[in-house]
């Protein structure tokens, strides 16, 4: 019997840390669910529901209804996103898009994605508390998919930012949004990667990816921290079903913030510019051109009387820094000089023929392309000369600098153009027979088809070439 109580008592302490460390583990599991029930409090009153219609029209949707805003990517991985206002019910109907926004003024004004309001006619913004309220398009930005809309409203619950350069590599974070139209959704999961780029979404990327579970109608809400400040804005996700596949990414609030900036002040953005075209390094080349690393880009041109050609940058220099920065990659240099406001001096470090020199660039302001846009009849489309685009358009489509013809940049929601397949990316090559080679010819064709019932187009998309019918009345 003594033998059996010695046991026992020998045995106690084991088993009562064991007590303790499950207590412990409970209490740490319940602080943890704590934090984000206290952002959810804090952050969901300032998150609304936004819906937009297109010509007046607005359908029962079905939330397995939405397609893809960049469709003309072609790209099974990005193959569904948020939100899109181009959504089409099983009968081909045209249909109200719906998505996310954040508050981020206790006067109204509302940050969210471009794609969700972009073209439309009307845009109401519903609050957690069930008010409605129809909102303006403040300023949009297409470049980095972000839109400031406003609503008549004062004492608001809204948002602040949080530094999305200190955010960590599996730092907890929190989604809320609309996904499938359910208002009012918290999600939670971790930062997966940071800096994510050339994934093809917008043309100024540098992405936030994260687990967190959402899906479509998250678009435009928040990406929140424990503190439950923003860090990103939901843009994208990667999925084959259009639900979640564990892979999402969110516009960095630094970015979203300079962005919404600029457009709340100024009404839209501007942006700075260099004026050369940048060529990546990769390793046999750094190796040619003497290099320890691939951390640098090449001038592989530089554009006639550019703030880049008057301060004296070259063909073939190779840029190792800016401002003291050491090159990161191509993207993520092109990004930082975008955020950058046209008149900001970049000192740029630069080795030419094996030797280092500083050369300061004031920069100037970048050229939006000149569209050449059919007036006479509303087919509802835009084209461009390939000379016109951006590097970074130019490059996402693969187009020659010899290339023949006009590029159809815009396509307008439910227009004869987008009816008849007519998708950005193509190539307009002749109308009714004629050759299209340049912007005048594109216009010369369009002052000739008022008269006529039908218009016969010669488009190339993806090196297929095949001829478009477009019935005009």
């Amino acid at each position: 019997m003594k033998r059996i109580f010695i046991l026992f008592f020998a045995a106690f302490p084991l088993f009562f840390s064991q007590i303790i460390a499950q207590d412990l583990d409970k209490s740490y599991l319940k602080q943890t669910s704590k934090a984000f029930t206290e952002v959810g409090k804090k952050a969901i009153p300032a998150v609304v529901f936004i819906k937009v219609t297109y010509n007046g029209v607005c359908e029962a949707t079905n939330p397995n209804d939405y397609s893809d805003p960049f469709e003309y990517f072609h790209d099974e991985f990005f193959k569904r996103f948020f939100g899109s206002p181009n959504g089409k019910g099983i009968q081909g109907q045209p249909q109200c898009a719906a998505g996310s926004g954040c508050i981020v003024s206790k006067d109204g004004y509302i940050l969210t994605n471009n794609h969700i309001v972009k073209d439309a006619d009307t845009i109401t913004v519903t609050l957690n508390d069930g008010k409605d309220y129809i909102a303006k398009v403040i300023g949009t930005d297409p470049k980095t998919d972000l839109a400031v809309i406003k609503i008549d409203a004062d004492n608001l619950p809204f948002l602040t930012f949080a530094d999305s350069d200190k955010l960590d590599i599996g730092e907890w974070v929190i989604a809320i949004g609309s996904p499938f139209q359910l208002k009012a959704t918290l999600t939670v999961g971790v930062v997966s990667a940071k800096g994510r780029q050339d994934l093809r979404i917008t043309d100024l990327e540098d992405f936030i990816q994260t687990d967190a579970a959402i899906n479509p109608g998250n678009s435009g809400g928040p990406l929140l921290d424990l503190d439950g400040n923003i860090v990103g804005i939901n843009t994208a996700i990667v999925s084959q079903t259009g639900g979640y596949l564990g892979i999402s990414f969110s516009i960095p609030s630094n970015m979203a913030k300079h962005v919404m900036d600029q457009i709340i002040e100024k009404g839209s953005v501007v942006r700075g510019h260099l004026g050369i075209y940048l060529q990546t390094i990769d390793q046999e080349m750094a190796e040619a051109l003497d290099l320890n690393s691939t951390d640098a880009v090449l001038v592989a041109d530089v554009t006639k009387d550019s703030p880049a050609d008057k301060a004296g940058i070259k063909q073939g220099d190779v840029i190792l820094s800016y401002n003291n920065i050491p090159i990161k990659n191509m993207i993520s240099f092109r990004k930082e000089i975008a955020l950058m406001n046209p008149g900001d001096k970049v000192k740029l470090l630069v080795l030419r023929n094996g030797n280092k020199q500083n050369i300061e660039v004031k920069l100037g302001l970048a050229p939006e392309p000149q569209m050449a846009i059919n007036k006479s009849v509303e087919l509802g489309l835009e084209v461009s000369e390939v000379k016109d685009l951006s590097p970074d358009i130019i490059k996402k489509w693969q187009f020659s600098s010899d290339l023949e013809g006009v590029v159809i940049t815009s396509v307008k929601f439910n227009s004869i153009a987008e009816k008849a397949g007519l998708k950005p990316g193509m190539i307009l090559m002749q109308i009714n027979n004629k050759k299209i080679r340049n912007s005048t010819d594109f216009n010369e064709a369009m002052k000739e088809i008022d008269k006529k019932k039908h218009i016969v187009l010669l488009v190339k998309y993806q090196n297929i070439t095949r001829f478009v019918t477009i019935k005009l009345k």
